[in-house]
């Protein structure tokens, strides 16, 4: 038997003490369904389910890491050093403190 609330609060997750993975612990799922909810995950199946959570997991990284993405193709990027003028893979050049397309009219950045 689960425990699904203790002392008053709802617990979502819960650790397999033998492989000590996590799984949801109102549905019983492995792996644990990170932002989306039992009915939702068991209607867009395991293999959608577990796409979105890594998305979803992806997006919160970069939040944290202050990615940005480009404006062209949406691809996370990360700014390491040296000047706001960024080259995406996809060749679109942009500044990484606006967004806005580089060239002429946008060389430096005020928001840096």
């Amino acid at each position: 038997m689960m425990v699904v609330e203790e002392d008053g609060v709802s617990v979502e997750e819960a650790e397999c003490p033998s492989c000590r993975r996590l799984f949801c612990a109102r549905c019983g799922v492995a792996p644990w369904h990170f932002g989306v909810d039992c009915a939702d995950y068991g209607k867009i199946g395991k293999g959608a389910a577990d796409s979105r959570r890594e998305d979803m997991m992806l997006i919160e990284m970069a939040k944290g890491k202050k990615w940005k993405r480009c404006p062209k193709c949406d691809f996370f990027v990360e700014k390491r050093d040296g000047c706001l003028h960024i080259t995406c893979r996809c060749g679109f050049e942009f500044c990484y403190g606006c967004g806005a397309k580089w060239g002429i009219t946008h060389s430096t950045c005020s928001t840096a």
